[in-house]
């Protein structure tokens, strides 16, 4: 089989929308209207025809011999603005003793933070149930080829990036830690604010309390969820700290999940990576494996041999095809391995 990463198309609101119904992500919801307008903007954003504000790219992975969309990714250029802030919990100590007692604590507490000038985010990781745990590592070729195309146009992006993780949920899809905090100050239940705060965070600025929240006054359950990752995303958190990214002692003030963050040019994908131009070598033995990506508009990728030599690089003529790559056309390459975590 072929896979390909590539720029969403029209094309391809149909198929999204299905497997998108596997998941019900909320930057990724199985709902047809929704699918196709962030399917139109993302076209409008490969294009270069909106700020980086309202920028939002979607990628999807293609099963090129059955000609069906098997999986997702997306990033947000900038999460954070004026008009829609970036909003979080940031934890943080506080030291209390007492002299006459002779006794003191460490508390940890939660400041609600607002951030008009965001990073960039990536989300929307989707991977078709039937297709997951193939030698191909395809949960691993989408996520990671986001990079190639922000090593290709760094210009698009910020400085630094940002990931929240889900943290686990009940059985019915309700946070512990919602329920214990936010819920109390909105009234509104866990699926209902999390999907209002995508347009608007007006009703958590007017509501939330600006004061320091002392995590030992919530419920067990909470204190148990939050900063945690559920069960199915340990892989994806697995993966983002194989390239670089940590734990930022931040979490969503939805549902808790941890926010992990790193700069974007110490994001490895993008630090190991290079800039060649394709040629061709009769005596090439392609050991090497890597992600190849290229393209703006057209942008695709796909994992592939290759060899490195004298500045210039060549690769199988499956991967030339696949791609629809001329010889001394430019791409961009990287390892697929980034140490055992990966």
């Amino acid at each position: 089989m072929s896979f390909l990463v590539r720029a969403v198309r029209r094309e391809d609101i149909i198929q999204l929308t299905d497997l998108a119904k596997q998941f019900n992500l909320l930057n990724l919801p199985g709902d047809k209207k929704v699918i196709t307008e962030k399917v139109l903007r993302s076209e409008a954003s490969f294009a270069g025809d909106l700020s980086k504000e309202k920028s939002e790219y979607l990628f999807v992975l293609e099963d090129t011999e059955e000609q069906q969309v098997v999986g997702s990714s997306l990033i947000l250029a900038k999460h954070g603005s004026e008009e829609v802030p970036h909003c979080y919990f940031k934890i943080l100590k506080r030291d209390h003793f007492s002299q006459d007692l002779g006794i003191g604590f460490i508390h940890q507490v939660l400041r609600f933070q607002l951030d008009n000038d965001g990073p960039t985010e990536i989300g929307g990781l989707l991977v078709d149930k039937t297709y997951r745990r193939r030698p191909e590592r395809l949960g691993k070729q989408i996520s990671l080829s986001r990079f190639l195309f922000m090593g290709l146009h760094p210009d698009r992006f910020e400085k630094r990036v940002l990931c929240e993780l889900t943290p686990p949920l009940t059985e019915e899809g309700r946070s512990e830690f919602w329920e214990a905090l936010g819920r109390r100050f909105t009234g509104l239940p866990y699926q209902e604010a999390d999907a209002l705060s995508q347009t608007n965070k007006e009703f958590i600025e007017s509501l939330f309390p600006e004061e320091d929240i002392y995590l030992s006054l919530l419920d067990s359950k909470a204190r148990l969820v939050l900063g945690r990752v559920g069960e199915s995303t340990k892989p994806a958190q697995h993966l983002l700290e194989s390239i670089g990214f940590e734990y930022l002692d931040e979490v969503d003030p939805f549902d808790g999940g941890p926010h992990y963050g790193a700069k974007t040019e110490n994001i490895l994908p993008i630090k190991m990576g290079q800039k060649l131009r394709i040629s061709e070598m009769s005596d090439a033995t392609f050991k090497t494996q890597g992600l190849i990506g290229l393209g703006a508009e057209d942008f695709r990728a796909t994992l592939t041999a290759y060899e490195i030599r004298d500045g210039v690089i060549a690769v199988p003529n499956k991967t030339r095809d696949l791609l629809k790559i001329d010889l001394d056309q430019e791409v961009f390459i990287t390892p697929f391995e980034y140490g055992k975590k990966a």
